[in-house]
């Protein structure tokens, strides 16, 4: 660490600062496309949840895997996507990467899901790049309207 004198003080207080930025940087870039599982890799697809009145609707982003690339699991209430995305050509050593911003390699995705599901009620459709879940809910889960009589 350099330090700047003034007088007989020492003044580290500029790269003190600068460390402190580029501790900040750190914590700022986007390393991946996150995870929010335990077992989730920084590499994992995205998902967005949605719940209905009867079911428990998953949309999973995944361009360029084919369905049999893909593995769904529901063990104790817990979804589990798991998958590979092939390359989509060899790299060949003499070439030289202009830009690499796509991800491949294996993936897995976990996602705990609430007891008013029901895990044997599950159907899934890969459909242009989007895989989506369908979990049903219970039958004793599910809100019932109750009609209120006026007197």
């Amino acid at each position: 660490m350099n330090y700047r004198t003034y007088g007989t003080e020492l003044w580290p207080f500029p790269e003190v600062e600068r460390l402190r930025n580029q501790i900040n940087d750190l914590f700022d870039e986007d390393v991946g496309f996150g995870s929010t599982g335990l077992f989730d890799r920084s590499m994992s697809p995205r998902l967005d949840v949605v719940e209905t009145s009867d079911a428990l609707l998953v949309a999973c982003d995944l361009p360029g895997i084919d369905a049999n690339d893909i593995e769904l699991e529901v063990v104790n209430n817990v979804l589990t996507i798991r998958g590979e995305k092939k390359q989509h050509h060899e790299p060949d050593p003499n070439d030289g990467q202009f830009r690499n911003e796509t991800w491949h390699g294996a993936f897995h995705r976990t996602l705990a899901l609430p007891d008013s599901v029901n895990p044997d009620e599950v159907s899934a459709e890969l459909k242009n790049g989007v895989l989506s879940i369908q979990i049903a809910k219970r039958e004793e889960r599910k809100p019932k309207r109750i009609g209120v009589e006026v007197k």
